[in-house]
């Protein structure tokens, strides 16, 4: 099975640099629709679903392979072979971020960028490491998801989007979630939330931009200043926005914080 069938890749755009964009969990590559088109003029676009999301196929989940995120870096670095063949730059979402990451330590040759976007490399506080959540908070979490993940859907989906403006996005993140398969869903999840990718991140040496909204419950301020302070070339840029996922609702700073940083580079 090819990469682009595995993972319903989809290639637009033009330009000699491609954007990789990679959506967070429960979600899919839609989530992307508000900012993705902006650099299809510039740049070659590529589109797709983790294994077990959105349209992927869902004969490739293999649950030992994906309990780690390494199993989807190694995903990411098959779809860019087969469809790249000039400088990439990861776009992450979420977890996708550190997917991102991994991807790039593993990869045979280093990509142009990374662009983190709600990033963590850890969810769980640990001494001097504020992560945003305690480790029961997690447990119970997954705990709840595990035990009635559409109703966990319904009730996280406002907090995760946040935009208390735009209930409509709210709306449809929940619908997002409750068409992911709920057992890959949980599993995802405990793999998502339990991971600690720190001693990763200060081997990255890829120029990188985290971007965070300055009031979000996933992902607090403390963890992109970890960042700042851990990855070897990072930019750090806060956007005025409350929840997870500025790219829907927030598109416009998010393509502002974007196009600086690639000008930056050079790209």
């Amino acid at each position: 099975m090819s990469a682009r069938e595995r993972n319903n890749v989809h290639v637009a755009g033009r330009g000699s640099t491609t954007l990789v964009f990679a959506h967070g969990f429960g979600c899919d590559q839609n989530m992307w629709r508000l900012l993705a088109p902006r650099y299809a003029e510039r740049y070659q676009v590529v589109l797709f679903d983790l294994v077990g999301s959105g349209k992927s196929n869902l004969k490739a989940y293999d649950a030992r392979k994906y309990s780690t995120l390494q199993g989807y870096a190694d995903d990411v670095n098959e779809i860019i072979a087969e469809v790249t063949t000039g400088p990439v730059v990861f776009v992450g979402h979420s977890v996708s971020a550190m997917i991102g990451l991994l991807a790039d330590l593993s990869a045979k040759a280093p990509y142009a960028a990374q662009i983190m976007i709600g990033p963590s490399p850890c969810y769980i506080n640990e001494g001097d490491y504020v992560g945003g959540f305690s480790r029961s908070d997690i447990e119970s979490l997954l705990e709840t998801l595990e035990g009635n993940y559409l109703g966990w859907s319904s009730n996280m989906a406002p907090t995760i989007m946040g935009a208390p403006d735009q209930p409509a996005l709210s709306t449809e993140l929940t619908n997002s979630f409750c068409r992911t398969d709920p057992e890959i869903a949980k599993q995802f999840a405990r793999v998502t939330f339990l991971s600690d990718n720190r001693r990763d991140v200060p081997n990255l040496q890829t120029p990188t931009l985290v971007l965070q909204c300055d009031e979000d419950p996933i992902a607090p301020l403390s963890v992109g200043q970890y960042l700042k302070e851990h990855l070897p070339r990072c930019t750090l840029e806060v956007i005025d926005n409350v929840g997870h996922c500025p790219h829907l609702s927030a598109p416009g700073p998010c393509a502002t914080a974007i196009d600086k940083f690639l000008a930056a580079q050079g790209l």
